[in-house]
């Protein structure tokens, strides 16, 4: 089943799931290389590294694995395939492995862990808190929970789950606009303290949430969604991670798909499909946006590529400390995501590329109105 296939049937089982749906940094442009053969694009053999934060080295592209307990379709996948596709990963250079305590809830981060245990100390692991889920039940309570006593448990429940006594990089999923974030990060300082934690981040935080949460401890890397299709964090946050020596971790690199060619005018989404309430797909929008996609299989002919990997390069060549953690449930995917390490762009070549995707403008909103609130939230002062 080809990516096109697998989308047009493809159904989101929870808001939850959608929003569960890097020394100091590198300077200047990521090295170019204008020949490859479609071989060394298509091999996913992945040897380059890129550096979160300060110190946190991690390979170039990583995998999510948000989808592996139940996909889009509400399936549930064979959970022998989804271990053999971690650990090819690994095999084939991969070693930033993404998950979080609401994908399931709980599964993917077992799922992790039991694929992991053998190489461990080879990889990076980085999960998430921040939803309200019971600890005991995993049910899904209203909102969201940074409550200090609340990450100290959830942390110990991702231990126990990841079949592992440290957790390298922890994320904060979204910003509890009830919490302040010296509270979040004087907990996540205390988990460090223990060596329970080595790094943290913040994902699809506010602005000014990001530096006072930087001046109690140095964020590692922030996490939000950045692709051709949604280029919001050039903005502000790309800037902000620049001018504080802070990583950044792209989820959703392929655009939830259309960037690899998958969703087109005719595509029909399943019910509760979240990407079916999204404007920018809407009838009147997506064939607006298709040009975009037109763009990427053109480039894609020229480098021996897949459009899909043409957006991964295109990615990489932004910044020397932006990571993709593109996820997948088939071993193709994974293998041809992990070759977009492979595809560069002359300076020319891309400076021709970004001309011509300047030349588009993506229409519609990139979430429904239900989902974007709980992005760039900025936590509550703290009092006395």
């Amino acid at each position: 089943m080809n990516r096109r296939d697998i989308l047009k049937t493809a159904g989101l089982v929870a808001v939850g799931s959608a929003l569960m749906p890097f020394d100091s940094l590198l300077k200047g442009a990521v090295p170019t290389n204008d020949k490859l053969t479609e071989n060394d694009n298509q091999t996913g053999l992945l040897s380059g590294r890129r550096k979160l934060g300060k110190s946190l080295e991690v390979s170039s592209v990583g995998l999510g694995v948000q989808n592996m307990s139940r996909t889009y379709q509400t399936t549930i996948p064979n959970r022998k395939q989804m271990h053999s596709i971690i650990q090819k990963a690994f095999d084939n250079g991969v070693t930033l492995f993404d998950t979080a305590e609401a994908y399931g809830p709980f599964e993917c981060e077992k799922i992790l862990g039991e694929a992991t245990s053998s190489f461990r100390d080879k990889i990076v692991i980085e999960t998430k808190f921040g939803w309200n889920i019971d600890q005991q039940t995993g049910a899904r309570l209203p909102g969201l929970n940074s409550k200090p006593d609340h990450i100290k448990l959830v942390v110990e429940g991702m231990l126990k789950r990841l079949k592992t006594d440290r957790i390298d990089l922890l994320f904060q999923h979204r910003v509890d606009p009830e919490v302040p974030i010296e509270d979040v990060v004087g907990t996540i300082q205390d988990l460090i303290k223990q060596g329970k934690v080595l790094h943290y981040g913040l994902s699809e935080p506010g602005v000014e949430t990001v530096r006072r949460a930087h001046k109690i401890h140095p964020v590692t890397a922030i996490q939000n969604e950045y692709s051709l299709l949604w280029r919001g964090p050039e903005q502000k946050i790309l800037p902000l991670c620049e001018e504080l020596g802070i990583g950044f971790v792209a989820w959703s690199p392929l655009g939830v798909g259309f960037t690899t060619g998958a969703i087109d005018a005719n595509t029909k989404f399943a019910q509760g499909d979240i990407r079916g309430g999204e404007t920018r797909f809407s009838p009147e929008n997506i064939t607006k946006n298709l040009a975009m996609v037109e763009v990427l299989k053109n480039w894609a002919e020229k480098k021996n590529a897949t459009p899909g990997q043409i957006s991964l390069a295109w990615l990489l060549h932004q910044k020397p400390w932006v990571v993709p953690i593109p996820g997948t449930t088939q071993m193709e995917h994974m293998l041809e995501n992990a070759g977009a390490d492979n595809v560069k762009f002359s300076s020319i070549e891309f400076q021709q590329f970004s001309k011509e995707l300047d030349a588009i403008k993506i229409a519609g909103d990139r979430l429904p109105p239900f989902v974007q609130q709980f992005s760039d939230v900025e936590a509550p002062l703290k009092t006395k």
